[in-house]
């Protein structure tokens, strides 16, 4: 039995710098490795997948099927194994959580292949070399930049949002211009975003960033005790969300 560590990646800024003939979209993006991760324990003796969810994630309802990117991530690199993944990175959140998972297996099968990663799915290659880099071209073009330290206020809201339908808003004229090219998108795609955010804003004082294609929040620091043990949930309404206080790690990062 083999433990494997999948963290989250944070796309810190975004753009959509084209669209291919096939319909694929370009990006120029940063993206960095947070503390925040998966847990998966591979048996080579086996087969099959099982999926659960740490307390207080939103993901159980991940498909142990074909569709999962751990079942797909064994297929490309012609493995068997029996994996119990552990959930911690929420699901439809924007933080890479089924990216990060595929990348684990990846690494553990040895295989490096950063366009058999971009077959699997967009943020898979990133997910697979880690740390802090520019990433280009549908995923697969990923040019590691010097780490740096940074930690992160996240807001994650109790849902999820469609990346794909987020994609097909782009498309449709919903385009912005700031850190994040598809705000306005994922804003028009699932309208109750607006609300998380402003009350993100409100407690940092800082105007928050949408992770990927949301549904989570983020701001550089944050007031000290948002987050923590005192502080970690935040209400909208009669909905809950939860803040989550996280650091960027090295590539290679293992856990604490």
């Amino acid at each position: 039995m083999t433990t494997l560590v999948a963290p989250a990646k944070l796309t810190v800024s975004l753009r959509v710098s084209g669209v291919r003939v096939d319909g694929m979209h370009e990006l120029d993006a940063e993206m960095v490795t947070l503390d925040l991760a998966d847990m998966l324990e591979v048996d080579e003796t086996g087969s099959g997948l099982v999926v659960e969810a740490a307390p207080g994630t939103r993901g159980s309802d991940l498909p142990a099927s074909s569709n999962n990117l751990v079942t797909r991530a064994l297929a490309a690199c012609g493995r068997t194994a029996h994996v119990h993944l552990t959930k911690r990175i929420p699901l439809g959140g924007g933080l890479g959580g089924g990216s990060a998972d595929a990348g684990a297996i990846l690494r553990w099968a040895g295989c490096g292949d950063l366009d058999l990663a971009a077959s699997i799915g967009a943020d898979v290659p990133f997910c697979l070399v880690g740390g802090r880099a520019r990433v280009e071209g549908i995923g697969e073009r990923v040019a590691p930049l010097e780490f740096v330290e940074r930690s992160y206020l996240l807001l994650l809201p109790p849902f999820g949002v469609d990346t794909a339908a987020v994609f097909g808003a782009w498309d449709a004229g919903h385009r912005d211009e700031g850190a994040n090219t598809l705000t306005a998108a994922a804003l028009a795609t699932e309208p109750r975003l607006a609300a998380w955010r402003d009350a993100l804003g409100e407690l940092s004082g800082q105007v928050p960033t949408l992770a990927g294609s949301g549904s989570t929040w983020f701001v550089e620091g944050g007031p000290p005790s948002a987050g923590t043990e005192e502080q970690p949930l935040l209400k909208v309404g009669t909905t809950t969300g939860r803040l989550l206080r996280t650091r960027t790690v090295p590539a290679g990062w293992l856990g604490a």
